[in-house]
């Protein structure tokens, strides 16, 4: 069984869908968790939600787009909890969706990469100068499987999820030789509150891909990133994880 027993995780992303039900889950499994959100309100909610159930959880503030902001973060669940052992990034945004390339705004385009590409390349940054010093260390970030395949009409977002998908190989073999392991899970649809404000046709062209003929359950990605934010996942570095229904076999 995945134990997370005497380790310390940080979820960012955790006030809502797939980083909401990992805290819980990373919890459950004896993790002491720091839930990061950008919305305070929405970390402390999730913190209080673990605590209540028994687990041991600190809220911290910070937007990826803000360095500054997440260094802080990741000192704080480091002075709380000691070594921080596992980094889950679920922060990400959509973007204009429903429009081709060329009806797209640059404005748009570009902070959808700043979130999820740049915001990404934060949270590496700083879980990683926290991990070289003990050796140790598990970094899971959600991708998408639009980053392999290309959803039409999401040109923001699945070009962001691909440039993550990339960072992730190469961050995968820089530290392979650190115990440190970088890795991705790509979601084809999820049940989160950021798919159900997509357009009809969108989550409809996308789960009309899916052999299983449904959505995935929040509950299906935590499972996921536990194991490869656990000791277990121990020989899988540089790697992205499909959780699609059977969309995805190659």
């Amino acid at each position: 069984m995945i134990s997370f027993a005497d380790q310390s995780a940080v979820v960012v992303g955790a006030g809502a869908g797939i980083g909401r039900s990992t805290a819980a889950l990373l919890a459950r499994l004896g993790a002491a968790v720091t839930c990061v959100d950008r919305d305070a309100a929405a970390a402390a909610t999730v913190a209080d939600e673990i605590a209540a159930a028994g687990g041991r959880a600190l809220a911290a503030t910070a937007d990826v787009t803000d360095p500054a902001a997440v260094r802080a973060a990741f000192g704080a669940a480091a002075d709380e909890f000691g070594p921080i052992h596992a980094a889950v990034n679920c922060a990400g945004v959509t973007g204009q969706t429903g429009a081709p390339s060329h009806e797209v705004s640059l404005d748009d385009f570009a902070h959808v990469h700043r979130v999820n590409v740049h915001g990404a390349m934060v949270v590496s940054q700083v879980a990683v100068g926290h991990m070289l010093p003990h050796g140790y260390g598990r970094i899971v970030h959600v991708a998408s499987i639009s980053g392999k395949d290309g959803n039409p009409n999401m040109v923001a977002y699945s070009s962001s999820k691909a440039a993550l998908i990339g960072m992730v190989k190469v961050q995968g073999k820089e530290y392979a030789q650190h115990g440190i392991t970088v890795n991705a899970i790509a979601p084809a649809v999820i049940r989160t509150d950021m798919v159900a404000a997509l357009p009809d046709d969108v989550v409809a062209y996308m789960v009309s891909k899916i052999p299983m003929g449904r959505t995935g359950e929040l509950d299906e990605a935590a499972a996921m990133i536990a194991f490869v934010a656990s000791s277990a996942c121990s020989f899988t570095t540089g790697f992205t994880f499909d959780l699609t229904g059977g969309r995805a076999t190659y």
